[in-house]
């Protein structure tokens, strides 16, 4: 990755990782009014690893690419964050993050990320937290790399087709394991996998496709959200593939955006004396 990438990767971990630095140093006082935030954060911009301080303090250090922090319960407030190269002081940040404002009563994935054009974006996701019935599993597939679109495929078959980044596709399914791979949109030719995915009942797995396919980088990031069980009433039968009622969903539009206005609308944006 050229150093002009790495800077602006740096620029977008910064503001993606407000929220894990946050947690470090903030968790002590009285529960707030507000519901508290719950925020995860996945870092999936290769090449650079970061250390976070939050207010002076380091409560990130060395995080690496490829790894999901959290989830946390934060409180509603703002945070001043910055973003050194692993080992540096904050003299020498590569980015700065004034008054980051970090809302309550949501459970967010903040993803830092390639867009399609291999330029390193932040984007936010609302995890699906509805309760599942019992005997079933939620997979949730993110196109996060740099790369054309793709089909999503269980037993060989495609679910999830011609996914983009930076969409989204899911659906609920009978607990169990599904052999997954991930091809080009309408093609058989591989990018990603086979992998087993694990799915277990109650539970949400959110798999990100990560990296950049012209630096041959692409990897696969995932994240589980648990507790997602409801009452028992009876585990249906079935064959354990893709429910039937498992539609790709469109992009968050204007609710991840004032989302995103939330998370980052006073935040001032600096680039460090490096």
């Amino acid at each position: 990755m050229r150093v002009s990438q790495l800077r602006r990767a740096a620029t977008v971990g910064a503001a993606a990782l407000i929220a894990f630095g946050a947690a470090g140093a903030f968790l002590t006082g009285p529960a707030s009014a507000k519901a508290n935030a719950r925020v995860s954060v996945v870092h999936g911009i290769p090449g650079q690893p970061v250390d976070v301080y939050v207010n002076g303090k380091k409560t990130l250090p060395d995080f690496q690419p490829g790894k999901v922090a959290g989830p946390l319960s934060l409180p509603a407030g703002e945070y001043d964050i910055a973003l050194t190269k692993p080992g540096d002081p904050i003299a020498d940040a590569l980015l700065t993050v004034d008054n980051a404002e970090v809302p309550g009563g949501a459970n967010i994935s903040l993803v830092a990320h390639l867009s399609a054009d291999g330029k390193p974006v932040l984007t936010p996701f609302v995890n699906d937290t509805a309760k599942l019935g019992a005997g079933k599993t939620r997979l949730v597939v993110r196109h996060t790399a740099a790369a054309p679109a793709v089909d999503v495929r269980a037993g060989g078959k495609p679910v999830f087709e011609d996914l983009t980044n930076p969409k989204e596709a899911k659906a609920d399914l009978d607990a169990g394991t599904v052999s997954a791979d991930v091809v080009l949109a309408g093609s058989d030719t591989r990018v990603l996998g086979p992998a087993d995915l694990d799915l277990k009942e109650g539970t949400a797995t959110i798999v990100y496709a990560v990296g950049s396919a012209e630096d041959k980088t692409l990897d696969i990031v995932s994240q589980t959200i648990t507790g997602l069980h409801s009452a028992p009433g009876g585990v249906p039968s079935g064959t354990g593939g893709l429910a039937d009622r498992g539609l790709s969903l469109p992009w968050y539009g204007v609710g991840i955006a004032g989302i995103l206005l939330a998370m980052l609308g006073f935040a001032r944006l600096a680039t460090g004396r490096r």
